[in-house]
């Protein structure tokens, strides 16, 4: 009968435990992938308006974000850059992007050629990547109201200064009236007190 030996047996249990401790540790190293959150994928903004484009992102490793925007002029490359070390932004979005390093980016002064598509890329330094897409519509702010407004005011003061011209002719004449009347009843009275004396 062979028996097994106790040090082998107790040498397999440390080794095993040792190998699942490495294995368990190797595994929480590896990538876990990058989740990328848009609170508002809808934004609607007038021209000359700042407008902030949120998102959340999260990773393990260092993420490399990366903004895009496409509209009926084509596809601009905005701003790249990595969580805590470089900043790249396009020439066209130079002194007009803001960068935070949750990712999201704040535009300043918008005009009607930044409506469109905005795509956010998020890559994790192991090759994980998310992708996020942002909706911005911009609107002019319509003067053509405004001037209708100002016409329509014009008109109406317009109209109400003939109004007031016609009433205040109208007073002077209604007095010269009374006065023209007065005076003719005034002159009949005389005559007929001067008749009733000469006869």
């Amino acid at each position: 009968l062979m028996r097994p030996l106790q040090g082998c047996r107790g040498r397999g249990v440390i080794v095993g435990t040792v190998t699942l401790c490495l294995a368990a540790g190797w595994a929480l190293q590896t990538p876990g992938g990058v989740s990328l959150v848009v609170p508002h994928p809808n934004i609607n903004a007038t021209v000359a308006q700042n407008i902030l484009l949120s998102v959340e992102y999260s990773c393990r490793g260092v993420a490399t974000i990366d903004w895009k925007h496409v509209s009926s002029w084509g596809t601009t490359s905005i701003v790249e850059w990595k969580s805590g070390n470089y900043v790249n932004i396009s020439t066209v979005y130079k002194d007009r992007v803001t960068t935070f390093e949750n990712g999201s980016i704040q535009l300043l002064n918008v005009g009607m050629r930044d409506a469109g598509y905005y795509f956010v890329t998020v890559t994790e330094e192991y090759g994980t990547n998310a992708y996020g897409t942002i909706i911005v519509n911009v609107y002019e702010i319509i003067y053509e109201d405004l001037h209708f407004v100002a016409v329509l005011f014009a008109f109406l003061a317009a109209v109400s200064a003939i109004l007031i011209c016609c009433m205040w002719l109208c007073n002077k004449s209604l007095h010269l009236f009374q006065k023209k009347t007065h005076k003719l009843t005034a002159s009949t009275t005389e005559e007929i007190e001067l008749e009733t004396i000469e006869c």
